[in-house]
């Protein structure tokens, strides 16, 4: 219980939390999230909730993923239909998040439509619905996995951990392979974008693959409220404040993952390795530079349009269905505008609280230490020299004033003699004659205010008169007593 020894563990336990919360898979585990707040994360979701509101369901689960995503509040159940042994299917059960502005009379209606969706681009629902604090959506099992697997060389069904928190090879797509992925993912974020359907939630792993086509996965995260997986990234830069942006920033880390085989160390990035192509880097320079996120992000037609994904033949000829009523827009709408509008004001007390850090951050440090140190012993003597040269002119003034009371007796004709204390007589004394003295300098009172002579030259002529005095100068004189008493 040393207190050194305790500073040094708290110092090295500092340390260990740092690296673990600054790691973009760590901090959202679990453990990590029950250890650093205990309080908001101290429910465990079983499945006889889940049995409650689905029964129906329930009675086709085979087994449990355990661990299989990243969300704490959403699981993994895979699947098997009794009459249909031999097809497997994924089911996966999902709490509301704080991003959930539809009714729920809307959210049900939304969540059921996706079922309806068809394009070449978006991994096909068998079946979803929402009820007031939860959904469910199930969805064909691939056991190629998604997107995610294929460059981390990783099984589908371990726990996510375990596949990318710490892969054993790191190797990046072919030039081909992200150029066609690429040009894919784009296509289906344009046909979301102008369905006016929020989505916000691409990364690697919600990208299934299906021979050499990807294809998008849930799409219902952004109806459910969920937070995004990059959110702590674009959270930090007020310039991605749409949906669509929020989407093109995220593209830009799926596209660093598939060229490099791993995320970005830090984001914005300075420099990038090199890259299959220079056209690679110039897209991604668009996206993830710090003069991007000062400038904003491109739109997804501008990226379209870029050399990298430009002259890519897309051969899928299916016809894209997605019909949302009118009714429904107007609620996709608004529930877009609130997503924006939260994500705009917490990027704004981001921004505050990293000033506040900044300059905190400075006052503490020690060469602003040194400057405050010494600029109060500049402050300290100037004080001091003024206010000794305050105490010097008051001592000045008093010395003044002293020295020119104790002339005036000397030289004034009408200054009164004291009393005589015998009492006996009536008749007062005559006063003495006043011996001649050596002129004195002037006291006479001027009738007019002058200004305030210079003390240094009154005091010298003070001690100028004094110093000259001779007392031969003086003359002899007589005195006549008159103070005795007399007796008649």
């Amino acid at each position: 219980m040393e207190r050194e020894f305790i500073a040094e563990r708290q110092k090295g336990l500092q340390a260990y939390l740092d690296v673990i919360t600054t790691h973009h898979i760590l901090s959202n585990c679990e453990l990590v999230k029950k250890f650093l707040d205990p309080n908001s994360y101290s429910v465990n979701y079983t499945a006889s909730k889940r049995k409650e509101h689905y029964p129906d369901v329930y009675d086709k689960l085979w087994r449990s993923l355990k661990d299989i995503g990243w969300r704490i509040r959403k699981k993994y159940f895979l699947m098997k239909i009794k009459n249909q042994p031999k097809e497997r299917l994924m089911l996966s059960w999902a709490d509301l998040g704080p991003d959930k502005y539809l009714s729920d009379k809307d959210l049900q209606y939304a969540v059921k439509l996706l079922s309806s969706c068809s394009h070449p681009y978006i991994y096909k629902i068998t079946f979803a619905t929402a009820n007031e604090s939860s959904a469910l959506v199930i969805r064909p099992f691939s056991e190629k996995g998604t997107l995610k697997d294929l460059i981390y060389k990783a099984k589908p069904k371990d726990p996510f951990l375990k596949k990318y928190c710490n892969p054993k090879k790191i190797q990046g797509l072919e030039l081909q392979q992200i150029k066609t992925y690429g040009r894919q993912i784009l296509e289906v974020l344009k046909f979301l974008h102008e369905k006016g359907f929020p989505y916000g939630h691409l990364h690697s792993a919600n990208v299934m693959l299906d021979g050499d086509t990807c294809k998008l996965l849930d799409l219902e995260n952004s109806l459910l409220g969920l937070p995004s997986f990059y959110r702590s990234y674009f959270s930090q830069f007020r310039k991605i404040n749409t949906l669509e942006g929020v989407d093109v920033h995220c593209f830009g880390h799926l596209l660093y993952e598939m060229t490099y085989g791993r995320p970005p160390d830090t984001i914005p990035v300075d420099s990038f390795p090199p890259a299959p192509s220079v056209f690679v880097v110039s897209v991604l320079e668009s996206i993830l530079t710090c003069e991007a996120m000062k400038n904003g992000m491109p739109t997804v037609s501008r990226l379209l349009q870029m050399p990298l994904f430009s002259d890519v033949l897309l051969t899928n000829s299916e016809k894209p269905q997605f019909k949302i009523p009118t009714k429904l827009k107007e609620a996709l709408k608004t529930s877009k505008e609130c997503i924006e509008k939260r994500l705009t004001e917490e990027q704004k007390l981001i921004h505050q609280h990293r000033r506040l850090t900044r300059a905190q951050s400075h006052h503490g440090s020690e060469e602003e230490k040194k400057k405050r140190k010494i600029l109060a012993r500049k402050k300290s003597k100037r004080s001091a020299y003024e206010s000794g040269e305050e105490h010097s002119a008051k001592y000045s003034n008093s010395n003044n004033s002293a020295g020119s009371g104790a002339s005036s007796p000397l030289t004034s004709p009408s200054s009164p003699t004291p009393p005589s204390t015998a009492g006996a007589s009536s008749i007062p004394p005559a006063p003495p004659p006043l011996p001649p003295a050596a002129p004195p300098p002037s006291t006479e009172v001027p009738t007019q205010p002058s200004p305030q002579p210079d003390v240094s030259a009154s005091r010298g002529a003070l001690l100028s008169s004094i110093q000259n005095f001779q007392k031969g100068t003086l003359k002899k004189t007589q005195t006549c007593d008159y103070s005795a008493p007399r007796i008649s």
